[in-house]
């Protein structure tokens, strides 16, 4: 990390590294803290503080400008390599905070006594969830692409920074005939209409089956009206 290394534009903020890209930039009320670490035991003393200002993120560093820029405070900078034990406190009360363990390059502003400064960011309006995904996405990749050169041992300087793939990774899609191979399944066939019932308001299985036999006294009530029936026809002949 350094202080007031950073080279500024009017209109850009600062001037860009060769093959630099800006990935994420917070809103303007971030504030920023850089202080010794709490297990420091030394006699080293460090303050810097801004109240507002905005933390860039490129594909190579870390870059804060203040606000209202003072004579000792203008800029602050640090090698995504060198950013270290990086994460997102969520208090109950008050902004979230990006905390990290930074260390300094030599000739960069900072006491070469101090092995790491703790970098305290306060994300006053948002942001520091994205930042912080952002950060640990590009990190990684640097990384890994420091890790696989044959001059791993010079760090970020012996890696082709455009050749570090940034971008979020496409979504799965299955193949087309993967696709095809499964049908959605078909609805069972609707069940047949219920058959009509002699009684209305009634369910076909409350219909009585038909009987088999004539009911109680049947032939006897028959015979009954057979003679009945013969009476009147004699009366009318007669």
């Amino acid at each position: 990390m350094s202080i007031n290394w950073v080279m500024l534009h009017d209109s850009e903020g600062f001037v860009r590294l060769p093959n630099e890209r800006l990935v994420y930039s917070s809103p303007p009320r971030t504030s920023l803290a850089l202080s010794p670490p709490s297990a420091y035991k030394g006699k080293e003393t460090l303050s810097v503080q801004s109240s507002a200002g905005c933390i860039h993120l490129t594909n190579q560093r870390v870059v804060y400008l203040p606000a209202q820029p003072t004579k000792d405070f203008q800029s602050f900078s640090s090698p995504l390599l060198n950013v270290r034990d990086s994460h997102v406190s969520a208090p109950f009360f008050g902004p979230n905070v990006w905390t990290a363990l930074v260390q300094p390059v030599s000739g960069g502003g900072i006491s070469p006594n101090l092995p790491a400064v703790q970098l305290k960011v306060t994300y006053k309006e948002g942001g520091a969830f994205d930042f912080h995904t952002n950060f640990e996405r590009i990190k990684e990749r640097l990384a890994q692409a420091v890790e696989n050169t044959d001059d791993g041992a010079r760090g970020v300087r012996g890696v082709d920074l455009t050749a570090v793939h940034l971008d979020e990774l496409p979504a799965y899609d299955a193949p087309q005939h993967t696709r095809n191979h499964y049908s959605a399944p078909r609805e069972p066939p609707p069940p047949p209409p219920p058959a009509e019932s002699q009684s209305a308001g009634r369910r076909p299985s409350e219909v009585s089956p038909e009987p088999s036999e004539p009911p109680p006294c049947y032939e006897e009530v028959q015979s009954q009206s057979v003679a009945h029936e013969l009476e009147e026809r004699l009366r009318r002949s007669g």
